[in-house]
Parts: structure tokens; sequence; C-alpha cells
């Protein structure tokens, strides 16, 4: 589980936990007793206060027991006093006194959130929702809540609800790695339980050989994917799909006569579909074919779909076979902008400029590939690195 900070929960109000305790403190008893009740309160804060400054959390947990035995309504004190539990990992404590305070002023948002970690570190998955859901709905942009709803959406098998929470936490964290881990955990459970459910109510109907292909094609495990392909092809030869997924594998394998008659196979059943149409453009320049021919294929497929960025990538391939280098640079440039880190656009632009004459463009374009490329290099040999370093751990 994550490392949840709960220094990061705001109290009500928008005050810190500590400012706010003693401005209410002092609000609530100075009307009864001014002197005696606001002096003993704020030594006692102080004294918390300076504990917990030094580190020392029992000790400033003590302070708001013995501030809490005198004036047993603080509801912030019990706030303050669940906090320094949990950071004892006395979860248990931390949950009773956070509902001791929650039932003077249910509308503290901190204690809320408090609560569900307390909770959710029992394991108290079912009983962690409530709380959480409520801190959410007192500050709706309290990510650390958020991220720990949907971990514990996820334990109580509530996937569709913990996919909202995710995709609102990369749209408010996009660079945030775990986030991103997490959601694709989720949707890899939502595909395992929708193919458990396929198989309870055909485990030899098309869909599921079909699902099964793309789940081995997705480990490249394009053998297995092969084999279930074709069954899905001989069960539905006319279903629309079929014949791309069986194709796009041989494509995988740079099989491509296979490839080819399968792409177009799918064409008959479904003309509309341009990256199969792009493919077949795409096999005829792997296999250095008619130029002529590939770039027919490339523009039927961009005609249908104008923004697919690897069609103009090899309408661009095509052009400067026929040498229209000034039409192909056109292409690679919108690509190239379309995504900037692909090494060999930059590598084809930079041909294409040289053969426009375009020297300083052609060189400043060999300079990013060759960046792009080193950068490619060095993140592999880092990722095979630390594989090898797992392994040697796992080994006895």
């Amino acid at each position: 589980m994550s490392r949840f900070h709960f220094s990061r929960f705001a109290c009500p109000h928008g005050l810190p936990a500590r400012t706010l305790v003693i401005f209410q403190l002092l609000a609530i008893y100075a009307q009864s007793s001014p002197a005696t009740a606001s002096e003993r309160v704020q030594e006692l804060y102080l004294q918390a206060k300076t504990a917990e400054a030094r580190g020392d959390f029992a000790g400033a947990a003590q302070i708001y027991e013995s501030l809490l035995q005198i004036f047993p309504r603080l509801a912030p004190a019990y706030n303050n006093l669940g906090s320094l539990y949990l950071r004892q990992r006395e979860y248990k404590k931390a949950a009773d006194v956070l509902e001791k305070g929650l039932k003077i002023d249910p509308k503290m948002v901190s204690a809320s959130a408090l609560l569900g970690i307390a909770r959710y570190e029992m394991r108290d998955y079912a009983g962690a929702r409530a709380p959480l859901e409520t801190a959410l709905r007192g500050n709706s942009n309290d990510d650390n809540a958020e991220l720990l709803l949907a971990n514990d959406l996820m334990k109580l098998d509530e996937l569709n609800l913990a996919v909202e929470h995710l995709r609102k936490l990369a749209q408010h964290q996009p660079a945030n790695q775990e986030v991103w881990y997490l959601l694709g955990k989720v949707h890899m459970k939502l595909s395992e339980q929708a193919l458990s459910k396929l198989n309870e109510i055909d485990a030899n109907s098309v869909w599921v050989h079909e699902i099964s292909g793309e789940v081995m094609e997705s480990m490249k495990n394009y053998d297995g994917a092969l084999i279930e392909y074709k069954k899905a092809v001989e069960m539905a030869p006319q279903k629309s799909g079929t014949h791309y997924l069986l194709g796009n594998a041989y494509w995988s394998l740079s099989m491509w006569d296979a490839a080819n008659e399968q792409f177009r196979a799918e064409l008959t059943n479904d003309p509309a579909n341009c990256l199969a149409q792009w493919k077949i453009g795409n096999i005829i320049l792997e296999q250095r074919g008619s130029p002529e021919e590939a770039l027919s294929n490339v523009e039927k497929a961009l005609n249908i779909c104008p923004n697919l960025m690897v069609a103009r990538v090899d309408r661009g391939r095509a052009l400067m076979k026929l040498d229209r280098h000034a039409e192909a640079a056109k292409d690679l440039e919108t690509a190239v902008k379309s995504d900037p880190a692909e090494p060999s656009t930059h590598f084809l632009l930079a041909q294409t400029y040289r053969a426009l004459g375009r020297t300083q463009e052609a060189q400043a374009e060999m300079k990013l590939f060759s960046k792009l490329e080193e950068s490619a290099r060095a993140a592999t040999a880092e990722r095979a690195k630390q594989l090898l370093q797992e392994r040697n751990k796992e080994q006895p």
C-alpha cells in the first residue's frame, strides 16, 4: 500500500489542525471560565505541540489524552490525537478516538479521512469506505484520500468505481506512475472477469478465442495468439475483426504474405477498416514492392482515417521512393509534431531534407534521431540490468 501522508488532510474551514484546536478551544471555553480554562487549554496545547515537534508522538498523545479528560467535548482534539495514534501505527486506538470526535462533530473532514486510513490499515475495507467517501464529499480535491479510496474499492472488488477515482487522479496528477499502475491493474482485473464470464457462457465461442488471442498477443505469445485467432476465423469468417486480428499477429511476426491475405479478407468484411488498409500498404513497402501501389493503399487508409499518423509516415516513405520529397516532408513533419519521441520519423525527415538540399535542417533532425536512439538504448540497458538484479535476488 502507498504511504499516505496524514498531515495533508485539511481540517474543517481550511485551517491546520493545530491552529484550529487552539482557536476553537479558546472560543468555546473562554465564555464560561475565561482565565482558567483558556490558560489551561493553551498550556496543554503548547506542550503537545512541542512534544510532537521533537518527534515524541507518544508524549504528545498523552497530553491530548489529559486535555480530553478535562474537556471531553473538544472534537478537534480527538482529530489530533487520532493522527498521533496513526503515526505510531496504533490503528485501533486511532479509529476509536476518531469515532468519538466525529460523534461530537460529524463535519470534521480531516477526522473522517484519518478514520478511513485507520480502518484501511486494520484491513477493515468495508468500514474504511464510508469515512473516505465522506472526506471526499467535504474536500473533493483531496487526492490523498481519493487514492486511498481507490485502493479500498479495489479491495472490495468495486472495480468500476475504483476506475472512476483513478481516472480523476490521473487528470490531477498525469505524471503519477502509481496512479497509472493501479489503473492498469484494475483494467486487467476487469478483463479477467470479462473473460471468465465469456467462458462461463460459452467456452468455445468466437469471442472467447478472440480475447484469449489478444491476451496472449499482449504477452508476446504470438504462437498462442495465432492458434486462437485461427479458431475465431474458422468459426466466424464473415465477422468484422476476426481476419484483422489474425493478420495483425502475422504482421507482428513479419509474415508478410499471410498477413496481407488476412488484411484483404478483412476489407471484404469491413471496407472501412483503415488499419487493415494501411498495413497492406506498409507490407508492400516492407517487401520493397511498387511504391505507387503502396501509396494508393496508404492514401485509401488516410481517406478513411486522416489522423492515422503511422499511415502518414508510410505515405512519406512511398513519396520518398517516388522522389516526391517536398510532399513527403509535409507528411513527415506532421508525424514528428504528433510524436516527437519516435526516432525513426526524425531519421526519415532528415533524409527528405537532405534530398531537398535543406542541409542544416537535415543535420538537426539527425542529431535528434541520434539523441533519441541513445536514450532508448540506455533505457533498455537499465531495464535489462534491473531484471538481472531481480533474478539474482530470487535465486537461493
